[in-house]
């Protein structure tokens, strides 16, 4: 199942599940505290189900409110509902070189591309800590561009979410990055990558048992500058060298991982060299059976 987190100002926070294509069942209407999903998460650990199956109890109980997920995508709607960040992550890692892609592009921007290249080839995989809940925006917000950096890019990544140690699902995650700055030199990748907006992730929570297999799922990026678009690149989860399972595991190794702690799992799409993100471009990520994630830039 896909959960999204809806906002209004009348209303306030609502959880809520897509029960058939575009129909999302309003779980909030039948609890009132029900309002993010680590509740549900909690629940489940707990009762020793699934999130799915509390979720089926639950709309079981009563007659829930019914949202059109096309009513909260037009802002010209008087639904009121705005999408949010599907959850609150309470740390956000990534992974790096996962892709032989992502290897080749990192060597030609870096000045030290060796380290790449072994990484790659490497037992232990690379992480680096990517964002904290302020830094971390959801769909249509905006995510950053550093100003003193010349070239940047979207990363597109399956994003998986820990429970107390287990995937429990999945979303989107916008890696934004400075070229420029890793380029320089890999001890600067922090800056490179931590900085205000750097990540997006969105636009909903989907189970782990609703993907089945996450190393089957197509994924696309296009960049939109003035209605047109300027960059588009798609790719295969089937792609990455390593399975959500041992990165999941090495992330883990001797370092607590907080509950719906997410994990972006590397990109293949990469802009060439000459194509760097401007201000007002829009991004849009789209993942098979997530869905789409979508935001525009701003200088920060």
């Amino acid at each position: 199942m896909k959960y999204y987190r809806l906002i209004s100002a009348e209303d306030g926070t609502r959880l809520a599940v897509e029960t058939q294509e575009g129909v999302l069942t309003d779980l909030t209407s039948l609890d009132e505290d029900l309002t993010d999903l680590e509740d549900l998460a909690s629940a489940a650990s707990i009762s020793g189900s699934t999130i799915d199956e509390i979720t089926e109890k639950l709309m079981q109980s009563g007659q829930p409110d019914i949202i059109y997920l096309e009513d909260v995508l037009d802002t010209s709607s008087e639904s009121g509902y705005q999408l949010d960040r599907p959850f609150d992550p309470p740390e956000v890692w990534a992974a790096g070189v996962t892709y032989k892609t992502s290897e080749m592009e990192r060597r030609r921007e870096s000045e030290t591309p060796d380290v790449y290249s072994k990484v790659y080839a490497a037992d232990r995989p690379e992480f680096f800590f990517k964002a904290t809940p302020a830094r971390c925006v959801g769909p249509f917000e905006f995510v950053g561009i550093r100003e003193d950096s010349a070239w940047d890019v979207p990363e597109p990544e399956l994003a998986f979410v820990l429970y107390k140690g287990e995937i429990i699902g999945y979303t989107i995650g916008n890696d934004m990055s400075s070229r420029t700055i890793e380029g320089e030199n890999p001890l600067y990748l922090p800056q490179a990558k931590v900085f205000d907006r750097c990540c997006a992730i969105g636009p909903c929570f989907v189970t782990a048992e609703s993907i089945g297999n996450p190393h089957d799922l197509s994924v696309s990026c296009v960049i939109v500058r003035n209605g047109e678009d300027v960059f588009s690149g798609e790719t295969s989860t089937s792609e990455m060298a390593r399975t959500c399972d041992e990165l999941a595991d090495w992330i883990q190794r001797h370092n607590y991982m907080p509950n719906m702690t997410t994990v972006l799992t590397g990109t293949a799409i990469v802009p060439p060299p000459e194509f760097t993100l401007q201000e007002g471009d829009q991004v849009v990520i789209t993942i098979e059976g997530i869905g789409v994630l979508e935001n525009e830039v701003m200088v920060v």
